[in-house]
């Protein structure tokens, strides 16, 4: 029988199974996801609504050995692997694809502004610190002036941080540009938001093992993002994660002015799946994109690639349904946690689901893709050949993955035009 994974994809598949704990702790699964992190440069961080939370600008570099690299994906056991940065301006060139529909498109830079330095740029509009917003009345930091009684943008401030200039916060996370329930259209000068919840099975990885996805997300799409430490099974159970997601992206609503856009990897797209339909639901804050990274989506794991793909592929079912298990436990609704099985879809926002093809999640994001557009919804899916889950881990050695990568950059920027 032939692999159907490449052979630079076997092989690093081999290379991150290889030692992998298997389902049944907790502690073990977080050690080995950790044990990959490498050199993740100081990080810019503040709390959201209670939340803990890490931020990207278009200015973010992602420097050497700060991104995923080879050995690493955004499954169990991910992280930023040492020596595969993108370095400014890198690209998977004009074109390549690694399946049908997945071509990364021409031109697939790091995108302007890319800095030698976090939060340095050379390119128009980004600010001094990552997730700086270039939009009016904005400041330097988050949510704050770039100095007592100033701000960096029109409309100066009467007092530390404060300013009354539009969208311009008065201190760390609150603001008073568009808030719940506004419309992010598009326009000059506003820079689309990025709430990001990392993959790991709802039980581990964390804000460093996805630093440097994020990092490209950031400066490929020309995007702020804000990464979500969001609670962990099994300590806090569904729907506490979800809980998380929704109170940053709450709390992004007021912070920024541009379009906000849910996206997540793994178990974090079912929590941006799952945190669209609560804002679609609660009238919460205008959603004007989803883009989910091989989600988890259904509990059931029922479908073809759940038994064809079950074991050898890195990512295997029985760790899944573990971790199901750990996020739903004993007495909870799994039905209610799991977006692909949500009764109406209609009326959520333009959607990219990006999926690999030897992955036991492909067929339910598949499923839900469908769901999507009979829905009504405006929605892509880009399904690559030859990988396996995590494969976005793999920037840099594998090129369907900076293909990926490059195609959702794209995609992100269709939805500022």
């Amino acid at each position: 029988m032939t692999d159907p994974l490449t052979p630079a994809a076997r092989a690093l598949c081999e290379a991150m199974s290889a030692g992998f704990p298997g389902p049944g702790s907790p502690a073990a699964l977080r050690a080995a996801a950790r044990a990959r992190v490498r050199d993740v440069p100081p990080p810019h961080e503040t709390t959201a609504n209670g939340v803990r939370v890490r931020l990207y600008g278009p200015g973010t570099s992602s420097g050497p050995g700060t991104s995923s690299g080879p050995g690493t994906g955004s499954g169990p056991g991910t992280g930023s692997g040492p020596g595969t940065a993108s370095g400014p301006g890198t690209g998977s060139g004009p074109g390549t694809a690694s399946g049908p529909g997945t071509a990364s498109g021409p031109g697939t830079a790091s995108g302007p502004g890319t800095g030698s330095g976090p939060g340095t740029a050379s390119g128009p509009g980004t600010g001094s610190d990552p997730g700086t917003a270039s939009g009016p009345g904005t400041g330097s930091g988050p949510g704050t002036g770039s100095g007592p009684g100033t701000a960096s943008g029109p409309g100066t401030s009467s007092g530390p941080g404060t300013a009354s200039g539009p969208g311009t916060g008065s201190g760390p996370g609150t603001g008073s540009g568009p808030g719940v329930g506004s419309t992010h259209a598009p326009g000059p000068g506003r820079r689309a938001v990025v709430v990001f919840a990392h993959g790991g099975g709802w039980v581990l990885c964390d804000l460093d093992t996805h630093d440097g996805l994020c990092r490209e997300l950031a400066v490929r799409a020309g995007v702020s993002v804000v990464s979500v430490d969001y609670r962990r099974a099994p300590e806090d159970r569904f729907p506490a994660a979800e809980d998380d997601v929704y109170a940053v992206l709450e709390w992004a609503a007021t912070r920024y002015g541009g379009p906000l856009i849910l996206a997540g990897d793994s178990s974090g797209g079912n929590l941006a799946a799952g945190a669209a339909l609560r804002a679609r639901d609660a009238g919460g804050p205008s959603v004007a994109g989803v883009l989910l990274f091989y989600p988890a989506l259904d509990h059931r794991l029922d479908s073809v690639s759940a038994e064809a793909y079950a074991e050898g592929f890195f990512h295997t079912t029985a760790h899944m349904r573990w971790y199901w298990e750990q996020y739903v436990g004993p007495g909870g609704d799994p039905v209610a946690a799991s977006p692909g099985l949500a009764p109406d879809l209609t009326g959520l926002p333009p959607a990219l689901v990006v999926l690999a093809d030897c992955d036991p999640l492909r067929d339910e994001g598949l499923a839900y893709a469908r769901r999507l557009s009979s829905a009504g919804v405006r929605t892509e899916v880009r399904l690559h050949t030859g990988v396996f889950h995590g494969f976005l881990g793999a920037r840099g050695a594998l090129p369907e993955a900076d293909a990926a990568l490059a195609g959702a950059a794209a995609w992100l920027a269709s939805l500022c035009r």
